[in-house]
């Protein structure tokens, strides 16, 4: 971890310092400040945004809206840069926590999977939200708060928000999957968190970092994956899969995550333009991420993809199998954290 930390922290210096102004404060060394207090004056705070998904992602556009709050409400007090997706440089979406953790950039949003947070696991439990929402609502009030205190713990970080990943399906290039029987003998990349859900729903399921998810199902070592069905477009999946069931058997959010030291060493008013920022920014993305699912649908389609929507009979079947995992995780987790998702 030490010298993915060293390689990355030196990505990160090439990149920002490519675009870094002659005339900043790291170009400019030499001339040291009379005072330690007329330096805190002069310097702006350097905040780093980051991420991992392309430019035009819902995801992507949040982060740049909080960019640009910050550079308008708050002008040369501040210097934003961006490193949007970190995949570019060799990085997955589960390195984005330790980033922020370590201070090597200041802000982030990830699905924090692997990060194995009591609380994350809880919300990832299958077919606990009746529609997005109620997902929503969940994740803007005490479920979501509880969430964002497991990551804290755990984390040097501050959570500010929750992005929308949205509802999970599945796809397979086996067969078409209209009940649990027909996942028999089906490899299917799952997050760590959904492994024990597909191992009752009977598929055989496999945990892999997303960049070895594509070659995994090019070469067939791989049957199928579980996404939003903008997620498999966004991350080119969808040209090698046949069939899609839209099981809607998970919802994800995405946490938006801040540095702590450098969140709580920031003024007052600061810290309020980026928590008023975050919030619009959450607004914006949850909206831009509706579309994003219907125009991923058609994509998909168009590429001879075929979209199963499941009866409410059929959809049963899913839940039926899968309850197991209800009773686990009431012997697993605390009652006040099982009120919460109403179990």
């Amino acid at each position: 971890m030490m010298n993915l930390s060293r390689n990355l922290s030196a990505c990160l210096i090439l990149l920002i310092g490519a675009c870094a102004d002659p005339q900043s404060p790291e170009a400019s060394l030499e001339q040291a400040p009379e005072t330690p207090s007329a330096a805190a004056e002069q310097q702006p705070i350097v905040i780093r945004l980051g991420g991992y998904g392309p430019d035009t992602t819902s995801f992507s556009q949040g982060m740049r809206l909080i960019g640009e709050r910050l550079t308008e409400q708050l002008g040369d007090r501040v210097d934003v840069r961006y490193v949007l997706n970190v995949l570019d440089i060799g990085y997955g979406g589960a390195d984005l926590s330790w980033l922020v953790d370590a201070g090597l950039l200041t802000m982030a949003y990830a699905t924090m999977s692997e990060d194995r947070v009591p609380e994350l696991d809880l919300v990832a439990l299958p077919f606990i939200f009746e529609d997005t929402a109620a997902a929503r609502a969940a994740m803007d009030g005490p479920l979501g708060q509880a969430v964002a205190n497991g990551i804290e713990a755990k984390r040097d970080v501050r959570v500010l928000g929750f992005f929308e990943n949205g509802f999970r399906h599945v796809s397979n290039n086996v067969r078409p999957v209209r009940s649990p029987a027909d996942f028999a003998g089906v490899s299917i990349r799952v997050l760590q968190t959904q492994l024990r859900t597909f191992e009752l729903l009977g598929a055989d399921g496999k945990y892999l970092p997303l960049p070895q998810v594509r070659e995994g199902l090019a070469s067939g070592t791989l049957d199928g994956q579980e996404n939003p069905f903008a997620n498999a477009v966004t991350y080119n999946l969808y040209p090698l899969q046949r069939y899609y069931t839209a099981t809607y058997h998970s919802y994800l959010s995405r946490a938006i995550f801040v540095h702590r030291p450098s969140f709580e060493s920031w003024p007052p008013d600061v810290q309020t333009v980026l928590r008023d920022a975050v919030r619009e920014a959450v607004a914006l993305q949850r909206s831009l991420k509706d579309d994003e699912e219907l125009q991923a649908a058609e994509t998909i389609r168009a590429s001879g993809g075929e979209i199963i929507e499941l009866t409410p009979a059929e959809r049963q079947l899913f839940i039926d199998a899968v309850t197991p995992i209800y009773d686990e995780a009431r012997a697993g987790f605390s009652p006040e954290l099982i009120d919460l998702i109403g179990l």
